[in-house]
């Protein structure tokens, strides 16, 4: 095998796991921008109250909600222009093609009492991309959150405990995945007895949820103002997606054995600790929900420490808090249209991140759906539900300062960048319930 350079048998070997370029960031899709039409045009406020499939994401004990089966089918694009100094500097979408299922594991086992499984799974490029990894450098500013996902993996159940407790527990699935590449070269990049071992592992970080309809708990035998109150709260754990590639050079007569080591670690859609309370009350011709969430951003700053491409960065991360409002109005039997707003604080701290040079800012954002139930269609024994989403995020402004260690730009800060931009993004979905 011929390479051109010598030089660029680094970059094979940091290649084998990237399985291609692909624009991605920390942050993930799901807390991103939302995962069904329904997340999305309530800019996540009402998520943690959806009984749909997207409930094991979210909070799984909402699975237990509705005792009926689901089979989801949904699509999302989202669309960046994100800006330096009034330059578009990433305009690459993330589109994804979404498949969920839910059922009761009661119907097809020996357990006596109702135990709601749920999955769901979303790949990138409308399934034809499995893995969207990358990290790097950037003498001229890279943003912090957006960009292509890696595959989306979840699996988890929920059940009654109590009249109106459900509890329910989940795990997200990342991948960690690691090479080792040995071979011997000429100076000319001409390889020869050429290993290469490639291998990828699931991790699975755990989501808990809690959600209490107080009407069911504490008056189930008379009215009360407590019937149309619900409240919740969920916890999902820290994940990521981690490269580790190792490679072992020998250039006979100027590097001999044991050879030269390269060695790199690196990790991607970093998302952090995040436990959301929310409250949802139903006013009856309409429902409000108000949720919190924490994000616990500063545990980055520990996992860059052992990443070999950002540990130079010193990038210094804040933990946040994210109102979000949502409001559901139902038109007749079979149509609800939904809305939310949230605000949306950066995690970084500080305006420097030595090579790395990452960009964010606060940002509104703003949704809007609709939900359609249709009773009969053709050839289906069940009801049938489509929904629509549309989510605006803009992004406010904010001064970066460029630094670099590359010898080709000045010393120190060489460049200040101002942030802008904004994010439109569009969801549809189709659920057969049975």
């Amino acid at each position: 095998m011929k390479l051109k350079s010598f030089g660029s048998l680094a970059v094979a070997s940091c290649a084998l796991l990237t399985f291609g370029s692909a624009s991605a960031n920390m942050g993930n899709s799901p807390s991103t921008y939302g995962l069904l039409p329904n997340d999305i045009a309530s800019a996540q406020a009402l998520s943690i109250f959806n009984s749909q499939i997207s409930a094991v994401y979210y909070n799984p004990a909402n699975l237990a909600k509705d005792p009926r089966g689901e089979l989801t089918g949904g699509i999302f694009h989202a669309d960046h222009d994100l800006q330096a100094n009034g330059s578009t500097i990433m305009d690459e979408p993330s589109q994804q093609l979404q498949l969920g299922l839910k059922t009761d594991l009661s119907q097809i086992s020996t357990l006596e009492h109702p135990l709601y499984f749920g999955l769901m799974v979303g790949v990138e490029k409308f399934a034809q991309e499995m893995m969207a990894f990358s990290s790097e450098t950037s003498d001229y500013g890279q943003y912090f959150t957006y960009g292509r996902q890696p595959l989306f993996l979840t699996a988890g159940a929920g059940t009654s405990v109590w009249r109106g407790i459900d509890v329910g527990f989940a795990l997200r699935v990342t991948l960690h995945a690691d090479a080792t590449l040995n071979t011997r070269s000429t100076l000319g990049g001409v390889t020869s007895q050429e290993s290469l071992n490639v291998s990828a592992a699931p991790k699975f970080r755990p989501i808990l949820g809690v959600n209490i309809n107080w009407g069911e708990t504490f008056c189930s035998r008379a009215n009360c103002w407590m019937d149309n109150l619900e409240t919740a709260i969920s916890y999902r754990a820290y994940s990521n997606t981690r490269t580790k590639v190792s490679s072992n050079v020998i250039v006979p007569g100027t590097i001999p054995a044991p050879g030269l080591n390269l060695a790199i670690k690196t990790l991607d859609s970093f998302q952090p600790e995040i436990t959301t309370v929310g409250v949802k009350y139903d006013f009856g011709t309409w429902r409000l929900g108000v949720t919190g969430e924490y994000q616990a951003w500063s545990r980055l700053e520990r996992e860059l420490r052992d990443d070999t491409i950002k540990d130079q960065a010193n990038a210094n991360f804040k933990d946040i808090f994210i109102p979000r409002i949502g409001v559901e109005i139902p038109a007749g039997d079979h149509f609800t249209f939904t809305g939310g707003i949230a605000w949306e604080e950066t995690p970084i701290e500080g305006k420097r991140s030595l090579d790395v040079n990452y960009l964010d800012a606060d940002r509104w954002v703003v949704g809007l759906g609709m939900s359609a139930v249709i009773p009969k269609m053709p050839l289906l024994a069940y009801p049938v539900r489509m929904d629509l989403g549309y989510q605006y995020q803009q992004l406010d402004n904010k001064t970066y300062e460029l630094t670099s260690t590359n010898p080709l730009t000045p010393p120190g800060v060489y460049g200040e960048v101002e942030t802008d931009g904004e994010v439109h993004v569009f969801a549809a979905s189709v659920t057969l319930k049975f």
